[in-house]
């Protein structure tokens, strides 16, 4: 019998990972809380591979724009553009919108949504977990308390549920992302097409990441990164919106996030608290591409977490993180090298535009 605030797994955070998790917990059955800030939106470019639709089933009224091809643009502002193949597409989601649609799927498969900011988690004796949390939009809400037997931290790349949870929790490496939502251009010019994405890789706009004009439909998503401390992502951004005949266009919102570049060594806490999403560092260095595998991520720990639950074999948890890696760990490990050395000066960046017009390369 389910009991009020006593709960098989509390998911903390709503992102596409914990909106995930808390998918699959509750269509296998559990009882499971999704806790989520409101009004949060991750700065992001919004690109979902057809794998991430067809996996997840995601229904074709989420993807407000299809991409065709790319274009990279170098220092010298050298072009290449990079088709998809014939046939294939990018999908672009509103992360506004896509977000919210995950989290009310996940109140459709059962899970209880509850809007607040976690506090912080507090064992007790026999082995459970109580969740703390101020109820509603801000600080200053009235603490609840909820019981459960297992956690999905998807808090973020600055999870608190890791530094809460693991023991000497290692600081993951991240870049700062901001970008700025505007409203798109009517028509196509030299320097944007409704279904191009266009990345540059300028270090005047990112001095060891790259910026991005990707386009949403009505709207689009310009923006930057870098883990350089100092370095004016506004004003990169100024200059990317001047550069690419967007500078004149509305400007609907400005979000900023940190964006972790690589996994976490540790996903769990060896008792019952398992990580997901940006909390397990799963951002795909050089790419960015951070929503399919947030979501593959929430996916996995929710197998991980079911069967910690159905068993008590805390050795479930650690599986999430081997099946991810088994999987991933080589990809993230060649653009994380890729990244180091192709983004750290403007010759090199040149150098990379011009090995990527050979269509093998594109291949």
């Amino acid at each position: 019998m389910k009991k009020a605030n006593v709960f098989d797994v509390v998911v903390i955070g709503g992102g596409p990972s914990g909106a995930t998790a808390a998918t699959e917990l509750a269509r296998k059955g559990l009882h499971v809380m999704l806790l989520d800030r409101a009004g949060r939106i991750k700065p992001c470019g919004g690109a979902v591979p057809p794998r991430l639709i067809r996996d997840f089933d995601i229904p074709q009224d989420q993807i407000v724009a299809t991409v065709k091809s790319a274009r990279i643009i170098s220092p010298s502002d050298r072009g290449v553009d990079m088709p998809i193949d014939e046939g294939g597409y990018v999908g672009m989601v509103d992360r506004d919108k896509f977000d919210e649609w995950l989290r009310n799927r996940a109140a459709g498969a059962g899970a209880e949504r509850r809007t607040g900011m976690f506090e912080r988690l507090e064992r007790i004796e026999d082995g459970d977990v109580m969740i703390h949390y101020r109820d509603g939009t801000d600080r200053d809400g009235p603490m609840q308390s909820v019981r459960t037997r297992a956690v999905v931290g998807a808090d973020g790349a600055r999870s608190t549920v890791a530094t809460q949870s693991l023991e000497n929790p290692e600081q993951v490496p991240c870049v700062f992302a901001y970008h700025e939502i505007i409203r798109s251009p009517e028509n196509n010019t030299d320097r944007f097409e409704k279904d191009r994405c266009d990345v540059y890789y300028q270090g005047k706009l990112s001095p060891d990441f790259y910026g991005w004009v990707f386009p949403h439909g009505k709207t689009t998503s310009v923006g930057t990164g870098s883990a350089v401390k100092g370095f004016s992502l506004r004003g990169a951004i100024h200059d990317l919106r001047k550069d690419a005949g967007l500078d004149g266009l509305e400007t609907i919102r400005r979000e900023g996030a940190p964006i972790p570049l690589k996994p976490r060594k540790k996903w769990d806490d060896g008792r019952n608290v398992l990580l997901a999403g940006d909390a397990a560092g799963v951002v795909a260095p050089a790419s960015g591409e951070g929503i399919y595998y947030a979501m593959l991520c929430g996916q996995l720990a929710a197998e991980a977490t079911a069967e910690f639950v159905r068993t008590g074999n805390v050795k479930a948890l650690a599986t999430a993180r081997k099946k991810f890696m088994k999987d991933h760990g080589k990809i993230f490990w060649v653009l994380g090298i890729m990244q180091k050395f192709w983004y750290s000066s403007d010759k090199r960046r040149e150098r990379f535009v011009s090995i990527c017009d050979d269509p093998d390369v594109q291949h």
